[in-house]
């Protein structure tokens, strides 16, 4: 089989040549899969030189479709040969597949236009290009400390210092906590945690190594035992669409973060990150910090090696990545306990968490925030948690985590 692909912007012509059964039907999902990952969410498929299709060929174009659909995209089958148009036919799938007329007259350029996404400020940068839409009038994420973070060295957390806390919709955290009924129940298993759009996420610390989370239902509100978080709440001022440059390679977490210091201009900014990953950096505890054997764990050697884990490599490359944090330019004031340095910009600190994801595609254009961070926990498998870090040794280190595209909100804090 033969694939030949033309893109013009945000629509991609896509010629089959041959044999469309299981084994082909596969290289043509992953060369539709590829485009839409790289902007292209209408596609037009000329299957007339496809000589034979079978019941894998239709899974797929039919798997791809949906995929598009709930992205606003769309798919259709501009020529087809006889053998495919029969089966398309006998499937029943012609109106959904064939582009001619839809039902109740639409074409399916109109259906096209009538989904395309309400386009924002364009603005470029050397690394990529951003899209900017305005969110909210009401400027000022406030901002709070919760427990104290410096407990964490030498591990001297006991329950004395640690707290329940909710995190509804409009508030977002990282930190040191867990999920669980009592204080008891959760000391075993404190680890970094998240919590964006009422969602809380964390890595237990129990052995299992296996992520959990909570997704409220109803009135509920998630809650959790925390030993310390960064906290923020309020609406974002903007969002932010964001695409790397392919010659430049991904952005990375601090590229992202000095671009949002300029859009909201502000000092401080809170932010979350829906985005493709090139692979993450960073960290996460082995046990709850609450049982030290000595003043210097968790950081210093040889301590750190029992009571810490790092990527030695990018961690959950290709994926989708929730992330969560607040950065600062300067003077961090009562958040400093919870910064630390980034990049090579040693003015410029943050703290930020991440959440990664098997991949799925985003809806172009501005997308809610509630609905995409729930979304990812209903619909995808939760990979992994971790505390994002630069890893700036001279010889083996891996840099920082980075991103190839997807959708950021901000706002500055107060």
């Amino acid at each position: 089989m033969d694939i030949r692909k033309q893109v013009f912007g945000d629509r991609a012509e896509i010629q089959v040549t041959g044999r469309l059964d299981a084994y082909w039907a596969a290289h043509l999902s992953a060369t539709l899969n590829e485009a839409v990952r790289e902007g292209t969410h209408n596609i037009s498929l000329d299957l007339s030189e496809v000589k034979f299709m079978s019941s894998a060929g239709i899974g797929a174009l039919v798997r791809i479709y949906k995929q598009l659909q709930a992205i606003r995209g769309s798919l259709v089958i501009s020529a087809a040969s006889e053998q495919v148009t029969r089966l398309i036919t006998i499937s029943g799938l012609q109106a959904v597949l064939f582009p001619a007329m839809k039902p109740g007259g639409e074409t399916a350029d109109a259906i096209r236009a009538s989904a395309a996404p309400r386009h924002g400020e364009p603005i470029t940068r050397p690394k990529g290009t951003f899209e900017i839409f305005p969110l909210s009038e009401q400027s000022g994420l406030r901002a709070s400390m919760i427990g104290n973070p410096g407990l964490l060295r030498g591990c001297k957390f006991r329950k004395e210092n640690c707290s329940w806390q909710s995190f509804p919709e409009a508030s977002f955290a990282v930190g040191v906590g867990t999920l669980g009924d009592s204080y008891e129940d959760c000391e075993g298993r404190f680890g970094e945690f998240l919590a964006a759009a009422g969602v809380v996420a964390y890595l237990p610390t129990d052995g299992t190594n296996v992520p959990d989370y909570f997704v409220p239902a109803g009135s509920s509100v998630a809650t959790v035992q925390v030993c310390y978080a960064a906290a923020f709440e309020g609406p974002f001022a903007k969002m932010a669409r964001f695409e790397s440059d392919r010659n430049s390679g991904p952005m990375t977490l601090s590229d992202l973060v000095e671009a949002c210091l300029e859009f909201s201009a502000a000092e401080k900014v809170g932010i979350v990150i829906v985005a493709e990953t090139a692979g993450l950096i960073g960290a996460a505890l082995r046990r709850p910090p609450i049982r030290a054997t000595s003043e210097q764990s968790p950081f210093q050697f040889p301590d750190v090696r029992n009571w810490l884990t790092f990527t030695a490599e990018r961690a959950y490359p290709r994926s989708l990545a929730l992330v969560v944090g607040l950065a600062v330019r300067g003077d961090g004031g009562a958040l400093a306990p919870a910064l630390r340095p980034m990049g090579s910009n040693q003015d410029l600190s943050g703290h930020f968490h991440a959440a990664a994801f098997t991949y799925r595609h985003l809806q172009k254009g501005e997308i809610d925030l509630n609905v995409t961070v729930r979304s990812l926990f209903e619909a995808h498998s939760l990979q992994g948690v971790l505390h994002l870090l630069r890893d700036d040794r001279a010889v083996a280190g891996a840099g920082e985590s980075e991103f190839v595209r997807g959708a950021i909100w901000m706002g500055p804090i107060l």
